[in-house]
């Protein structure tokens, strides 16, 4: 069967002037006599559409702020790659829709936000919610409601940075929550900064412009904004050593806040400030603070056919389909200048997706230049840490990666 390509991270960070919120406190430990409700089931499987290929999925209950109006919506891909909660508009039902507010820019315009991913566009207003992921709650809070029918008008100006993604078939889930390592998703789209990149609009009407958007009114990371336990998180998988038809983990939040989230050995990669990336260095070429641990990407994403030697699906599926089992290395380089080496390995994507009933591949690759993209094959088997910009952790102040 066809599968979903790729959700890859969105580019609001290049070339970003970074300014971290300092409010929701610094994730101090509870008292060990408190519950433990910072735990997020997660699941790879095919996802809402039935043909996802290494989809992160989890339920996100969403609320109108400060009521019981509430929806718990499943199939929500889990994306370390990028910043807030993107929510499909046909999966809201329609007394949530009606309740949740649009918020304002200017003189009274509608704010809009044209998401970039590098695959395409997520075009919808921002609207405020309470999100609640287990038992973490960030009150109201700007999310992006993507394809609402009211907002359907999407301006050139954003076309022109990739078709939109408006349906379940097009974005192939019910949402994107982005879990990064950012608070905001687009800071030089605020009014301090002289290059906007075009990812917010005021549109009143079908008429619309693109507009500077202050961190209070961007899209953000709900982790950020829970009362305690908003320092970072863990995404926890098992291993995957072949294919499979799905396989359960969780997302823990905080990091070191809690009795089952401790650092522990875990090795710390702090990221650069302005791309929100580290370095990887693989077939004698280095990645330069162009890297990244993708839980919203479903394969291993480097180089292209022609450097690698292995040929992309005569399908077009846009994955690598090596004539033999590839075994590969690259390292991994923080801007701490930690390293290590990581081994993985590249299978022929055809003879993987031979098998309709699997959605788990831990050998999937494919071609993509100028980045190289640790999609979720590598979370498997590891526990991977994401420490928010400008949040105390045990193992220093965000932003950075550790596994």
């Amino acid at each position: 069967m066809p599968y979903s390509k790729v959700r890859l991270a969105s580019a609001a960070f290049a070339g970003a002037i970074l300014v971290f919120l300092s409010a929701c406190g610094g994730g101090s430990r509870k008292s060990s006599s408190t519950a433990v409700t910072n735990t997020l089931a997660v699941v790879v499987n095919a996802g809402p559409t039935g043909n996802y290929a290494n989809g992160l999925f989890a339920t996100v209950t969403v609320c109108a702020p400060g009521t019981s109006n509430c929806q718990a919506i499943n199939g929500v891909l889990v994306d370390t790659g990028s910043f807030g909660l993107r929510i499909l508009s046909s999966a809201l039902n329609a007394s949530l829709a009606s309740a949740l507010s649009t918020e304002t820019i200017g003189s009274g315009s509608d704010l809009v936000e044209c998401a970039q991913f590098s695959d395409g566009i997520t075009w919808g207003p921002v609207k405020t919610a309470d999100i609640k992921l287990g038992g973490e709650t960030a009150a109201s809070l700007p999310v992006q409601v993507v394809g609402d029918p009211s907002f359907a008008a999407v301006p050139a100006g954003c076309t022109s940075a990739g078709a939109p993604e408006d349906t379940l078939q097009k974005l192939g889930t019910n949402g994107i929550l982005g879990i990064g390592s950012f608070v905001q998703d687009c800071p030089a789209c605020g009014p301090e900064t002289t290059s906007n990149p075009g990812f917010y609009y005021a549109c009143t009407g079908s008429s619309c412009a693109v507009t500077t958007a202050g961190l209070a009114q961007q899209v953000a990371n709900p982790t950020a904004f829970f009362p305690t336990d908003n320092n970072g998180l863990i995404v926890e998988l098992p291993a995957a050593t072949s294919s499979a038809v799905s396989l359960s983990g969780s997302v823990i939040f905080g990091i070191g806040t809690e009795n089952n989230n401790s650092l522990g050995s875990a090795q710390v990669f702090t990221l650069d400030p302005q791309t929100g990336n580290f370095s990887t260095t693989f077939m004698n070429h280095t990645y330069m603070n162009s890297s990244f641990l993708d839980s919203g990407s479903n394969a291993y994403f480097f180089l292209s056919s022609s450097v690698t030697g292995f040929p992309t699906c005569s399908d077009a599926s846009g994955f690598y389909c090596p004539a033999s089992f590839a075994r590969l290395s690259a390292t991994n380089t923080g801007a701490n200048n930690a390293s290590s080496s990581i081994s993985f390995a590249i299978d022929n994507a055809d003879t993987l997706f031979s098998s309709a009933a699997n959605a788990v591949f831990p050998t999937l690759g494919g071609p993509f230049a100028g980045t190289f993209d640790w999609g979720l094959p590598f979370f498997y088997g590891r526990n991977v840490y994401v420490a928010i910009a400008g949040r105390s952790t045990p193992g220093g102040t965000g932003p950075y990666w550790a596994y």
